[in-house]
C-alpha cells in the first residue's frame, strides 16, 4: 500500500495527517469509493497514523479497542506497547514478520506516527521509537514531505491541543 503520513508541531499545537489513496500494484483506489479509507486512528488521547499494509489498520484498530489504557506517552512506554502489539499481530492477526532474512529483528511492516499532549513520536517497522521535535513523515514520498516540497494531497488531518 502506498501511504504518506506526516506529523507537525508548532507553538504547542500538533497536526497529524495522512493521504487517503490505497494502491494494489498498479491499481489505485480513491477515498471517493472506499468509505473506511481513514489512516488515522484515535487511541485514547492520542492520534495514530499508519503507513503499511491495508490490513494493518484494521488489526491495529481492533487491538487498541481492547486496550483503552494503552500508554503512548513516551518513547519507553510506546516501545513496550509495540512489543505487545507485535506479539498480538503475530499470534492473533496472522502477521507474516519475514521481511528480510538479514534483519536482526522481525518486522511489523508498519510505520506509525503518534501525536498527543506528550509530543510527537514515530514507530518504525522494527520497533524503533523516536520522539521528534517539530515534524516527521513516513511512507511513500517521506523524503519529499521532510524536505517540505511534497505535492501529496492531504485529505484528513487532526489537530492536537
Amino acid at each position: 500500500m502506498m501511504s504518506t503520513i506526516v506529523v507537525v508541531e508548532k507553538e504547542g499545537f500538533a497536526t497529524i495527517a495522512a493521504d487517503s489513496l490505497t494502491t494494489w500494484g498498479s491499481a489505485k483506489e480513491s477515498a471517493e469509493y472506499i468509505l473506511n479509507h481513514q489512516k488515522i486512528l484515535r487511541i485514547g488521547e492520542s492520534y495514530l497514523a499508519i503507513s503499511g499494509p491495508t490490513s494493518a489498520k484494521l488489526a491495529i484498530k481492533d487491538y487498541f479497542a481492547n486496550k483503552p489504557d494503552a500508554d503512548l506517552t513516551s518513547v519507553d512506554t510506546i516501545f513496550r506497547t509495540w512489543l505487545k502489539l507485535h506479539a498480538a499481530l503475530k499470534d492473533h492477526y496472522f502477521l507474516n514478520p519475514n521481511e528480510d532474512r538479514n534483519d536482526a529483528f522481525e518486522s511489523t511492516r508498519i510505520d506509525a506516527l503518534i501525536a498527543n499532549a506528550h509530543g510527537i513520536f514515530g514507530v518504525e517497522a522494527h520497533r524503533v521509537v523516536q520522539q521528534f521535535s517539530r515534524y516527521y513523515a513516513y511512507g511513500t514520498g517521506w523524503q519529499h514531505a521532510l524536505a517540505g516540497c511534497g505535492k501529496t494531497s492531504i485529505s484528513q488531518s487532526r489537530s492536537i491541543y
